[in-house]
């Protein structure tokens, strides 16, 4: 296999997990909640994560991210094995490799826009943070909100503080949980906008947690989670542009549904 520029080596996964499990035990019962999951995300993927709730969609996402460890498996980002790293290694990960944006956006209320996001330059000792800070609030078009606490910020724009957060230490991978769901249309475009851009420039690993198909539709790649399982992986073959396309309406979309539903006489995931 050879890679994109056809030197005849295949690029190593950014993210490579082999058979990973996840368990929980209540009383004298054990909860399973990742039941032997493998993935491999290649650099510069942009891909969507589906499933509804208790699919395993979350506690995969925490795994991804190193926020927490699975019961059997290896986990390897950038070519290490982070699946059996104690917590201090794994802080350190997540601070250099990985960016989060969440729902709740996870701001301080009493702290500037510039000052949120040095924060992962100062808790990594980075140098140059004021300018680096303000380079990434102007890579999401914030650099007029330098000084703005978040109460003085429309959701959008104390999405893209935490977008620009995320980037400033120049993350292997993005990890968006559901990061337009508290957003109306317009601001969720303008974010999905940025996440597009920033992929297609920058070349960053994206991967968005969602439930939403029409969120997971502008994304190159699609894998379903259901009961703790990998149900599809797909490729998106057409993705669509941020604000060139309308969202169909919640009656389209059902409908859309049952015409897949009955013509198939099978139950099938929403079309992407």
């Amino acid at each position: 296999m050879s890679d994109q520029n056809g030197n005849g080596a295949a690029a190593q996964p950014v993210i490579d997990i082999r058979n990973i499990t996840k368990s929980y035990t209540m009383g004298e019962e054990s909860l399973q909640i990742l039941k032997g999951i493998s993935l491999q995300v290649q650099p510069g993927e942009f891909l969507s994560i589906m499933g509804p709730s208790g699919s395993g969609k979350s506690t995969l996402m925490n795994i991804l991210g190193a926020l927490d460890q699975p019961t059997s498996g290896e986990y390897f980002l950038d070519g290490v094995d982070v699946s059996k790293l104690k917590e201090r290694d794994l802080a350190k990960i997540r601070n250099q490799k990985i960016g989060f944006v969440f729902q709740s956006y996870n701001l301080l209320k009493r702290t500037t826009a510039q000052r949120q996001v040095e924060l992962p330059l100062i808790y990594g000792g980075k140098p140059n943070r004021g300018q680096r800070a303000k380079a990434a609030l102007e890579a999401v078009g914030l650099q007029t909100r330098l000084g703005h606490l978040p109460s003085e910020l429309s959701g959008g724009q104390q999405q893209r503080v935490a977008i620009a957060r995320a980037l400033v230490n120049e993350p292997s991978i993005i990890l968006a949980d559901e990061a337009t769901g508290n957003l109306d249309s317009r601001s969720g475009m303008e974010v999905l906008q940025i996440f597009q851009r920033l992929n297609r420039e920058q070349h960053i690993t994206i991967i968005f947690i969602t439930h939403d198909a029409w969120t997971a539709r502008h994304t190159n790649r699609v894998v379903m989670l259901r009961d703790g399982d990998i149900i599809a992986d797909q490729p998106i073959t057409q993705p669509l542009v941020a604000g060139e396309a309308e969202r169909p309406s919640e009656a389209a979309e059902l409908e859309g549904i049952f015409h897949s539903t009955y013509a198939t006489n099978e139950v099938v995931e929403p079309a992407l």
